[in-house]
């Protein structure tokens, strides 16, 4: 199976891609032993799952069980509104009850908000615990299950309370690719545009040439296109692990309005990649207006975002003085001052300071 490592020194850790098999089965045969094999020192385990991923968490606690391990399994309301401190709790509660030690380990299964919040969990519980992510949206395949970003959404704004905790390994399904809703599908995509915009002009264009084939998730192009991903994230989280250098910061591209959306929305309402496509073109729009991009970017962007059936302008209205302030508590802002990922072209952004809200205005009054 495909193996891509993410290079950190002693935080090392592999990533496994496991091809799509014809049938759906709940539970690859070689992930406990993938689990057992990265945490050798580990002999007990929560396994955190969401009401859409139980089945197959119980089957990942079973497996565990079946090779010897003390297992428990907490499972939260599938949706974004469960990364809260509520469900926090509620994991420290389980790992408590289960006698966990420094060893024991997380097991997140699910999509972005199972590995934001199990991975919070195990990066605060006994000041850190082994996570293995086992992500089944294609959004956490390809971005939120890869380096370490842990978080929980606070009511005022989307990801305020968080760590850095990298997994001890990461476990790629892609047959749950076959069980996402549509929606969810597409959304993960809006990533994966991200990715050829801020570090990758050909892998943009392929995403470009092979539209509909992406857009189909059983073709034989996904492997190529989750491997990339994780690649190109994986060759920023190994320069600048904790965001230090900057580097970083271009993974949240379209972020700091998405963010913005999402969190006046109400969590959920917006699934994470339809604010970041959104997010994205207000990024694009913003670029052009300080002369960063021309038209003809913006227009390519849209045309891609678009072929992948994903929002490019707000699905309904929001006071733009509400959304300025949410976005002036961003996590890039510095002393109140909004600060962007923008594109000066295909495949490179940079951290632009001080951008005057007048201009942020116009993008989003849409003028």
């Amino acid at each position: 199976m495909p193996t891509l490592r993410i290079d950190l020194g002693p935080r090392s850790y592999d990533i496994v891609i496991v091809p799509r098999e014809p049938e759906f089965r709940a539970a690859h045969p070689g992930l406990a032993e993938f689990v057992r094999h990265t945490l050798p020192h580990s002999t007990a385990a929560l396994v955190v799952g969401d009401t859409n991923t139980r089945p197959y968490a119980q089957e990942v606690e079973a497996a565990l069980a079946a090779a010897g391990w003390r297992t428990a399994m907490a499972v939260v309301p599938a949706g974004e509104a469960s990364k809260c401190l509520a469900q926090l709790a509620r994991l420290y509660d389980a790992l408590y009850e289960l006698a966990a030690d420094r060893q024991t380990a997380v097991i997140a299964v699910g999509g972005g908000m199972v590995g934001d919040l199990a991975g919070f969990a195990a990066a605060t519980y006994n000041r850190g615990l082994p996570l293995i992510m086992v992500p089944t949206s294609l959004l956490a395949m390809v971005d939120s299950s890869v380096g370490g970003k842990t978080a929980i959404n606070h009511p005022q704004g989307k990801n305020l309370i968080g760590a850095f905790h990298q997994p001890r390994g990461v476990w790629i399904d892609l047959a749950h690719l076959g069980t996402l809703p549509e929606r969810e599908y597409l959304s993960g995509l809006a990533e994966v545009v991200k990715y050829g915009v801020i570090l990758d002009a050909e892998f943009f264009e392929f995403l470009e040439a092979q539209a509909a084939q992406v857009r189909d998730r059983k073709s034989a192009v996904i492997p190529e296109v989750v491997a990339r991903c994780c690649r190109l994230k994986a060759d920023v989280v190994e320069r600048d692990e904790y965001e230090t250098t900057g580097l970083r910061a271009i993974l949240n591209y379209g972020h700091t309005f998405a963010h913005a959306y999402e969190t006046l929305a109400g969590y959920g309402t917006l699934l994470h990649g339809e604010a970041v496509a959104i997010g994205m073109m207000d990024a694009a729009r913003l670029a052009q207006q300080l002369g960063l991009v021309d038209a003809t970017f913006v227009a390519r962007q849209q045309r891609l975002l678009e072929a992948f059936w994903l929002p490019t302008s707000p699905l309904f209205e929001l006071a733009t003085e509400e959304l300025l302030a949410v976005m002036r508590r961003d996590k890039k802002a510095a002393a109140g001052q909004l600060r962007f990922i923008l594109p000066t072209r295909l495949g490179e952004v940079k951290l632009v300071d001080a951008v005057p809200e007048t201009l942020v205005r116009t993008v989003l009054e849409r003028r």
